[in-house]
């Protein structure tokens, strides 16, 4: 039962609301890559579109967010999911040409992106959303949902900024990257071994968590540099 009139209501919802663009701030970034390769009208549609269908997910995600923490396995599927994003979002926009099989060619596919790296990235921030929330589902729905016009404003003046700054879209896949080398050690199936690790190399602070998301944004960047290589490679020796 939600009362409106009730100042520990309007409490809850704020913390829900400021928790939520905490933590909005990479999803924002992965809506804005997405969209950039499409016209400007379809860019509208797609941040709208998937600003709020990330929301919902984020929404049935928090009613199981503790249950989903404990799948093994779980987090490291999408710390896979989240490097192979981070580098196709750095391939060239016309990298598909077959009726949009690329991952950014259509706006389909990057609300796909969206709700992908979304799903991926909200796994460990659902928790703080849900906290904030204390077991009050109507009070979860109205905060994340009315924290959609935020998300969408982030995404549109981030992807102007990415207009004007080209070379912002290498920061935000490596971004992507780095995500995913954290979540990668969190997982429940792997991480006691690197407990056990941090602990051995002397290492405190999630220093080993630091690490690894290094890791995975040079490995996004590498992976991404050395494609964009080949493919110039490509170019050049293929006859005119």
């Amino acid at each position: 039962m939600v009362d409106l009139a009730s100042p520990d209501f309007w409490l809850a919802l704020g913390k829900i609301i400021w928790v939520n663009i905490l933590l909005s701030g990479d999803n924002a970034v992965v809506i804005a890559l997405a969209a950039r390769s499409l016209p400007p009208q379809q860019q509208k549609k797609a941040i709208m579109i998937g600003s709020g269908a990330a929301i919902a997910l984020r929404i049935v995600l928090t009613l199981v967010a503790a249950q989903l923490l404990l799948l093994p396995y779980l987090k490291l599927i999408g710390a896979l999911l989240l490097l192979y994003i981070g580098v196709t979002l750095l391939l060239p926009e016309d990298e598909s040409d077959d009726g949009g099989s690329g991952l950014t060619s259509s706006m389909a596919t990057a609300v796909r992106t969206i709700l992908i790296a979304d799903l991926v990235m909200s796994l460990d921030n659902v928790i703080a959303v849900a906290a904030a929330a204390d077991g009050n589902v109507p009070l979860l729905i109205i905060g994340l949902a009315t924290s959609i016009p935020l998300v969408i404003f982030g995404s549109t003046l981030l992807l102007k900024v990415i207009e004007r700054f080209p070379a912002i879209v290498w920061a935000g896949a490596a971004l992507l990257g780095f995500i995913a080398g954290e979540i990668s050690v969190t997982d429940p199936a792997v991480v006691g071994w690197f407990t056990e690790q941090e602990a051995a190399l002397g290492l405190g602070g999630h220093r080993l968590q630091v690490l690894a998301g290094a890791v995975g944004a040079a490995l996004v960047l590498g992976v991404g540099k050395a494609l964009l290589s080949r493919r110039a490679s490509l170019a050049d020796s293929t006859p005119v």
